[in-house]
């Protein structure tokens, strides 16, 4: 990961631009940068994972344009074969350092090319023109806001904005801003075409389209590792993975001291795969100490999002004091495309497309958001193989008659996808799935909900509530999170648009918790 800062204000000075970095030391800690352009200054920390020489440190400049870039631009090495043969000159092994040439060639066209996750800035000091766009999931963070005076700035997480703009507002992915405007160049939920008939052929492409992207993302100048949870997304990501690697593969799993679920599985798909795997204990009290930090670095207070942080965050935490490790492949993305435990609820598969583009839409502020902000605060780097834009505009496109559950198995696709490769155990690959923050163990939502209930008593919280008119808690833990979110993130709660939950318009998803141990279909998902 990096931090990006397009900070565009004539008047700003360097120790604002320094001021505004520092909360994000983690995301780049190998290296600071500071540039003026006409139009203000540019900031970037940098975290290095390709081109790891001082040749690869950005700000890039070149022919009056300076940009800075968080991102892995996959397939970069023939797109600058190109740019080479039309003359241009590369000083780095940089992916980015390809951005600007590029620009030059297809102007703002050069977006919708890019296959990567990324966010960018970049000032144009030829046309005067101030450029920002993110990947079309969101999966690298951006936020923008308007300083008293009514100039822009852009960053990579909200706390870099804080006491710097009225409002943090989320930049929209697949979307580029140009000089006031904001244009979508990529809806990564249209659908132009429709894959229907014979599961064959495509869960063929399911399998070919995952490998690939799995492929691109062991591509690092830098060490990797891989989040192994025992469920089927993480599992497969490092069975595909260790099946291309040359050498065992370094994997990762977190679980309660008392009723830990998913370490058992771990090990099984570990000693399957033959990876050098590690085991990360945390207690009760590893767990409540993490919340304020957790909260602070997620810049949210969705329940769901927070439970299932805390596990990944711990995790991390242990892979940065312990390891050389500086990029994470993790298993994000799978269920927005195949399903989640409640969409076995979709009363019909229109329900369950729109439900799923809904979903995919909304990543950014869910999903997304955790694996980002977990792995960078531990100066590590995430990458989402199920994140692909290819996968994932396959997997959109692919008949929603044929996703929703009448196999009696979920994620019944993916799963036939691999079934021939032999390359996890059967049990692994046909498991019922069992939410994260659930199959760390049980106990880390019960000891939260515990915890939470202990701070206020039922009059205190019937009082606090009724000051948060936008998303107001519903039980003492989504105050409890509020509460904390307002002290790092005062009057910005408009950043989220709503707890994530099950769709409560469909029959049996009528619940209160996020937690899929509340839906009657649970069933051996915990055990």
């Amino acid at each position: 990961m990096c931090t990006i800062l397009g900070y565009f204000d004539k008047d700003v000075d360097k120790k604002t631009i320094e001021k505004a970095l520092a909360p994000t030391h983690s995301r780049g800690p190998d290296d600071q940068r500071i540039l003026s352009v006409e139009a203000g200054m540019i900031g970037f920390q940098r975290l290095a994972i390709m081109g790891l020489s001082e040749a690869g440190m950005q700000p890039f400049q070149l022919n009056g344009k300076t940009i800075v870039c968080n991102g892995e631009i996959y397939g970069f090495r023939p797109i600058k074969d190109e740019l080479i043969q039309d003359g241009y000159t590369f000083s780095s092994d940089s992916d980015c350092e390809i951005l600007i040439p590029m620009y030059e060639k297809y102007g703002l066209d050069m977006f919708a090319q890019l296959d990567a996750e990324y966010a960018l800035v970049l000032y144009d000091e030829t046309k005067h023109a101030i450029i920002a766009a993110r990947d079309p999931i969101g999966i690298r963070p951006l936020f923008y806001g308007y300083t008293p005076n009514g100039s822009i700035v852009f960053a990579s997480e909200a706390k870099n904005l804080v006491g710097f703009v009225n409002k943090i507002i989320p930049f929209p992915p697949g979307h580029y801003y140009y000089n006031g405007q904001f244009v979508c160049y990529h809806d990564i939920t249209e659908t132009k075409t429709m894959h229907t008939g014979s599961i064959e052929p495509i869960c063929q492409e399911i399998h070919d389209k995952l490998e690939d992207g799995i492929l691109k993302r062991l591509d690092s100048d830098a060490p990797v590792g891989f989040l192994l949870s025992g469920g089927l997304d993480s599992s497969l990501v490092c069975a595909v993975a260790a099946k291309l690697s040359k050498k065992p593969i370094r994997t990762f799993a977190i679980g309660m001291d008392v009723d830990a679920i998913d370490l058992k599985y771990a090990k099984q798909v570990a000693d399957y795969i033959g990876s050098d795997h590690t085991e990360v204990i945390i207690s009760k009290e590893d767990v409540i100490a993490a919340i304020e930090p957790v909260i602070h670095l997620l810049g949210t207070y969705d329940i769901t999002t927070i439970r299932a942080s805390i596990g990944m965050y711990l995790v991390c935490k242990y892979i940065h004091e312990n390891t050389d490790i500086r990029v994470l492949l993790t298993g994000e993305i799978s269920d927005e495309l195949f399903g989640y435990k409640y969409t076995d609820f979709a009363p019909n598969a229109e329900e369950f497309q729109k439900e799923s583009k809904k979903r995919m839409r909304e990543l950014y502020m869910y999903d997304v958001l955790r694996a980002d902000r977990c792995i960078a605060a531990n100066s590590l780097e995430a990458r989402v193989p199920f994140g692909d834009l290819y996968f994932v505009q396959y997997v959109m496109e692919i008949d929603p008659k044929l996703k929703l559950n009448t196999y009696n198995k979920g994620k019944y696709l993916l799963r036939h996808a691999f079934e021939k490769d032999e390359i996890l155990p059967y049990s692994i690959l046909m498991r019922e799935k069992a939410a994260f923050s659930d199959a760390v163990g049980h106990s880390l939502k019960d000891d939260i909900c515990e915890y939470a209930e202990s701070q206020y008593t039922d009059e205190e919280f019937e009082t606090l509530r009724k000051k948060y008119l936008h998303v107001p808690p519903t039980t003492k833990e989504s105050l409890f999170y509020r509460e904390i979110f307002e002290k790092y993130y005062p009057g910005q709660g408009d950043m989220i648009i709503d707890f994530w939950m099950p769709n409560k318009t469909w029959p049996g998803c009528d619940v209160e918790d996020p937690s899929a141990r509340v839906l009657s279909n649970y069933g051996d998902s915990g055990k």
